[in-house]
Order: structure tokens, then sequence, then C-alpha cells
């Protein structure tokens, strides 16, 4: 009961640190099997290797996000998710990319703008870093500019969904099936109806044809001339699944790099210098070869902090792993959180070191240890969208400014249905002064 409590406020607290350098293991809890694979071989045969026994997500996955997403991606499994995935991985595919990055450029090209009148004043970084990026998804999905109060409509309503919904489901550890339905508070319905108000009169503006000379994901999963044209309410799944993960994920992530960056002079000085190869220009598409350190420092941050810190999944049939029997309806458990910070993988597993990720440095110990988009054939379909977003809106705004945060602020990891660093992240925008007279607004 207690590791129930302790769940309940932050999945991340029930680790102890002895599961740091454990390979494979288990429990169970209440009447449920619960398994862990913390090794690049575990996490290979059950997420890849033997992914069609593992499809189908945790029923605490499936329950939490139902009332947001219906049936969308992130939670479906069979027929429903092929089709799916499909319609949607061509969507945010590398390809792609050239099309959609203008719209990172220019939602971080207005953030900086807005940082640069605020300098010297103290702003939640992570609010801003979701507004920034719920505009790069509203404007690559829907082909329009959202609106900032919209974002925040979004926003606001989603933070306050993590915020309410179970972490964990006490049914499906009891052995009840899925049959029995979960009920859902009114402010967790409600915070679902704000932000499927959003993205539904998105869609309908979008779908009767209006500003059809604007590129839009929605179109394309409309579209009959792609082969794989969705019905209404299937589009409208998809499109909250983009928007929520799209913009949720890569905040976080950028949340997490603006701290780490804060408490590390040396990198951050690194950082500046690279950037200010821009000479004051927003980073676009064809600068992302000449940011390979602000590459290396977003995925050092998605290693340390990754944006959904567990994956569970449910087994169909039993199997054996590790020499160990894992029964039909176990749920088994990939945790970026525990294998980024393995002991026995990685070389100071909890400092804050880029230079793994650049050429020359000490790299990925295995493909099947660094898992922050997830792996297999469920890995995130958006995985180079938001790694191009990531490192796109910190080139362009480290150039103007730097963040310091509040002195004697906590920040505490906390895992909903995301990671994020606390509630809030409360930091003073200061100039940036070798950029004085840069042609950026001053």
């Amino acid at each position: 009961m207690r590791l129930l409590r302790t769940a309940r406020e932050n999945l991340l607290a029930i680790w102890p640190e002895t599961t740091f350098s454990k390979e494979f293991f288990g429990h169970t809890l209440l009447r449920r099997s619960l398994f862990i694979c913390n090794s690049p071989d575990t996490v290979r045969q059950v997420f890849v290797d033997d992914a069609a026994n593992f499809e189908r997500k945790s029923p605490q996955q499936r329950h939490a996000l139902r009332p947001l997403i219906g049936d969308g991606l992130f939670i479906s499994d069979g027929d429903v998710w092929r089709e799916r995935r499909r319609a949607v991985a061509p969507l945010t595919h590398v390809s792609r990319l050239p099309e959609l990055a203008p719209a990172m450029t220019q939602a971080a090209t207005e953030r900086r703008d807005l940082w640069v009148r605020c300098t010297g004043q103290e702003i939640d970084v992570l609010g801003h870093m979701a507004e920034m990026t719920a505009d790069v998804i509203c404007r690559t999905i829907f082909g329009s500019q959202l609106g900032h109060a919209a974002a925040r409509t979004v926003v606001t309503a989603f933070s306050e969904y993590q915020a309410l919904i179970g972490q964990m489901d006490l049914l499906s550890l009891l052995g009840l099936p899925d049959m029995i339905p979960r009920l859902h508070g009114r402010r967790i319905r409600a915070s679902a109806e704000r932000i499927q108000t959003v993205v539904s009169n998105l869609m309908t503006d979008i779908l009767k044809g209006a500003r059809k000379d604007e590129p839009s994901l929605i179109r394309s999963l409309s579209d009959p001339a792609s082969g794989h044209a969705l019905s209404a309410e299937a589009v409208r799944n998809e499109a909250s699944v983009l928007f929520m993960a799209g913009h949720e994920t890569t905040a976080n992530t950028l949340a997490w790099a603006w701290f780490l960056l804060s408490q590390d002079p040396e990198t951050e000085a690194r950082l500046h210098a690279e950037v200010d190869q821009l000479a004051g220009q927003p980073a676009t598409y064809a600068d992302l070869p000449a940011l390979r350190f602000t590459r290396a420092v977003i995925e050092e941050t998605l290693r340390l902090f990754p944006p959904v810190p567990i994956q569970a999944r449910e087994a169909r049939e039993a199997r054996t792993i590790a020499e160990r029997e894992v029964p039909a309806g176990a749920i088994v458990m990939l945790v970026p959180w525990l294998l980024h910070r393995h002991k026995l993988l990685w070389d100071q597993p909890d400092s804050f070191i880029p230079d793994r990720f650049m050429p020359g440095g000490s790299g990925v110990p295995s493909r099947y240890a660094y898992v922050p988009f997830s792996i297999g054939p469920r890995i995130c379909t958006g995985a180079a969208f938001g790694l191009t977003e990531a490192v796109l809106c910190l080139a362009t705004l480290a150039q103007t400014v730097r963040l310091t945060l509040r002195p004697g602020w906590p920040v505490m990891p906390v895992c909903r249905l995301t990671l994020r660093p606390g509630e809030r992240l409360p930091m003073r925008i200061e100039p940036r002064l070798p950029l004085a007279g840069k042609g950026l607004a001053a």
C-alpha cells in the first residue's frame, strides 16, 4: 500500500537505488505480475524480436488516455493500430522535415522576440516552452496559426489533466477486466473536453476546405488520394495524439535543457559559441549540420530526462525472459529512467555530459540502451520531428538570452503521463551581451 501511495504521487519515486544496476526484475503487485526489462538484451527480446506478443499498452495507459485520444495510435493495437500507423507515420517522416521545419523556426523566433521584451523578468519556462511547441504543432497539423490564447487553453488543460489522472489502475492490478468502466472525475472530463473542442473546431475548419493553399497534416489524413483516408472520428483522435505527444514531450525536453544549462556554465558557453555562428539569425533546417553540439545537448537531456520515462506493455502469451517465467497478462515495462542511468552501461550515468554524443565521444553503449522515443515497431513516429524542433528552438533562443534558475528553487522530476521538472520552472531572462548590436530586438 505504501508503494501504491507513492506511485500515485510520482512514479519515479518507487525505484530504489539497486534497480539502477539490475538487468531484469519483477514482483507481484496485488494480483498482477510486473516485470522490468533493464538491459539491452531484454529490451530487444520484448520490444523488438517479440513485439507482436507485447504490442498492447498497459491497462493504466489505455484507461488514462482514452478520455483524451479515444482509440488513437498511442494506445490502440491490432488492426486499428496497423491501419493508423500506416496513415500517420508518413506525416512526420524525416523526408518531410524541410517542409515542416519553417513552422518551428517561426514559433521560436516569435518566442525569442517576446523574451527580448521580457529581459530581466522571471517566467515559467515550462509553460513558455509548452506554448511554443503547441504553436509548432498547430501550424504543422492544421496549417494555420492557432493563436496564443487557444494554444494556452490546450497547454493549461493538458497540465490539469496530467495532474488529475490516476497513475495506477487499481482495478487491473486486482485482475478485473477492461470491460469494467473506469470512472473519471468531473474535472478530468472537463479538461479533456476543452482540448477536444479546440481540436474539433480546427478540424472542422480544415476539412471544410479553409486555407487550401497551406500544408496540413490533417488534410493529408483525410485525403482519399493518400490511400489511407480515415474517418472523421479517427482523424480527430489522431490529431489529438499528434497534438498531445508533439507539444508536451518536446516542451519538457527543452525545459529540462534550460535547467541543465543553467547549472553548467562550461556547457552553456560551448553552446553559445556554436549558436553565435548563426550571427543572430533564427536557426533553420539548413543550419542543422552546423548545430552538432546543440543536438548533443538535446540528446543528453533526453538521456537524463526521457519524456516518457515508463513504457508498459501487456503480455498476450506467456514467455521466458532472462530465465524467468512471465505469465500471460503480465505487465512488462521498459523504463528509460532506469535504463538511461544504468550503472553497468553508462560512464558517469547521472552526470550531464553532452560530449558523449559528439564525434569521438563514448556514444551509446547499445541501440537498445538509449530509447527516448521507445524502440521497435511502436517507436514514436515523430522522433525526428521532435529532435529537429528541439535543436532549432534551442539554437534560436540561446543566441539572444540565457536563463537563470530562481535561487533556492527545488527542481524535482515528477512523472505522471510524462516527465516534468515539477509543475513549473521559474527562471529569469538575462540578456546575451555578446549579441548586442547584431540586429536583434533590444
